[in-house]
């Protein structure tokens, strides 16, 4: 090794309780997300991002806001389950990157296909910052995927 990798073994502890906390911060979150997509609130909130996305934009001619709200937060739950899951079970680990990194590059090209996301405040370009956690758990989507620990 030449040193630009993160190697994640008995060695590495801190790297390994890094690891941990993301793990299970990830999985918390989307498992916490995955529950409030179920509630008609958040069903509604993300009616506007849906239908304006080129990969989404026709799923209410077919079912109900709930019902996609509620498909979107199963999603997320079974993901949250495989990353939990994967400390036991490594061969879970592939599959709950690959659902990670499908799930945070459709929630970040939000920020492209929605109109109005982007306001001007005080002279500065921001968001609905929600969305931009996205970033980092896409990283770590691809760390898991491609790492080894």
């Amino acid at each position: 090794m030449n040193g630009t990798l993160l190697k994640i073994n008995k060695e590495n502890r801190t790297g390994r309780i890094g690891y941990y906390i993301s793990l299970f911060g990830v999985s918390l979150t989307l498992l916490w997300i995955g529950i409030f997509k179920f509630t008609p609130t958040e069903a509604a909130g993300i009616k506007n991002l849906v239908e304006n996305h080129f990969l989404t934009f026709f799923v209410y001619d077919i079912v109900s806001v709930q019902t996609v709200s509620n498909a979107i937060g199963t999603i997320e739950i079974i993901i949250a389950l495989l990353l939990v899951f994967s400390v036991k079970f490594a061969s879970l680990r592939k599959y709950a990157a690959i659902g990670m990194i499908v799930t945070f590059l459709t929630t970040l090209s939000y920020l492209f296909t929605t109109p109005g996301i982007w306001k001007i405040v005080d002279g500065i370009p921001v968001t609905d910052f929600f969305i931009l956690k996205d970033l980092m758990l896409l990283g770590f989507g691809l760390m898991i995927l491609n790492g080894k620990k």
